[in-house]
């Protein structure tokens, strides 16, 4: 580029300059917390954040912290910590607890006896709770081509959709990138699991796009997420590159893929799930608290 200029160093120009001229500034929502004169949230957004990411803080202390900056529910809890959501009122909004981890997943045969009888037995704990989304994988190639994952997958979840309906639980897997953190994960394309769904036919499954997986393995956040939203339950955040905080250390505008999202009619909830440079407790929750203002559109 000429004169080598940072685009980072452009952007800080371009919100000096605004700040100089009385205005939020064009990248406000990428301003510093301490900056923000009110961090009352909007309320256009269902704000919740992935537990692992956190596992240094105690989930009790956790909660209450999220309480605190908004959120309305945490994600990847099972049954055994449902009750400690419950007491800070906060909502599972993405369930696990069933399956068999990320790479044994519906695509292969030989795990479906196993997957069947664990998704059996977690579908009615999901709904006795009042939860509806239960995550699932597709699992890793293991040389498997793609008809070979759609088929193997369509048998082995339509063996457990019908219950699924019954108790008004969603099945909803997750996409995630196979080329840095997932290698050989099958669903790591929006199409694969787009088609997947199609052959499902049911409403009673769904995808979670990961916006930070799928900026990746595709790229194109906003257009895909347009195009393809009915399929969509649910989403997650993430910095690219590193899978850090969601700020003006990374290459995605994460204010401008919300509003895309919300035009779309979505009611469901965005997790962040980046995480945290900070080792201190204090600094992880005030990095969850900024990525939630960035998201807050």
């Amino acid at each position: 580029m000429p004169n080598k200029s940072s685009r980072r160093g452009v952007i800080k120009n371009l919100v000096a300059g605004s700040a100089a001229l009385g205005s939020a500034g064009l990248l406000s929502s990428f301003s510093s917390p301490e900056k923000n004169q009110s961090t009352t949230l909007k309320g256009n957004v269902n704000h919740s954040a992935c537990r692992w990411c956190y596992n240094s803080i105690p989930l009790e202390e956790f909660c209450e912290a999220s309480k605190a900056i908004g959120l309305k529910a945490i994600d990847l809890v099972g049954p055994k910590d449902w009750p400690v959501l419950k007491k800070y009122g906060l909502y599972s909004s993405m369930c696990n607890g069933a399956g068999l981890g990320i790479d044994d997943g519906w695509n292969d045969t030989k795990f479906h006896a196993e997957l069947i009888k664990s998704y059996t037995e977690i579908i009615p704990l999901v709904a006795q709770a009042g939860y509806k989304n239960l995550i699932c994988f597709s699992g890793a190639r293991r040389g498997k081509d793609d008809e070979t994952g759609w088929k193997n997958c369509t048998d082995g979840l339509k063996q457990i959709i019908g219950l699924a309906e019954k108790h008004n639980v969603i099945i909803v897997m997750e996409l995630l990138n196979s080329k840095i953190n997932h290698k050989d994960y099958q669903c790591d394309k929006t199409a694969w699991g787009v088609e997947l769904a199609k052959r499902i036919g049911s409403e009673n499954f769904k995808l979670l796009y990961d916006i930070y997986h799928m900026q990746i393995d595709e790229g194109d956040v906003i257009r895909t997420i347009k195009d393809n939203h009915q399929y969509i339950a649910h989403y997650h955040t993430g910095g690219v590159p590193g899978r850090h905080e969601i700020d003006e250390s990374q290459e995605l505008y994460y204010p401008a893929i919300i509003k895309a999202i919300l035009e779309t009619g979505f009611k469901g909830y965005v997790a962040q799930e980046f995480i945290p440079t900070s080792k201190e407790k204090e600094g992880q929750l005030a990095a969850l608290k900024d990525g939630v203002r960035i998201c807050d559109v």
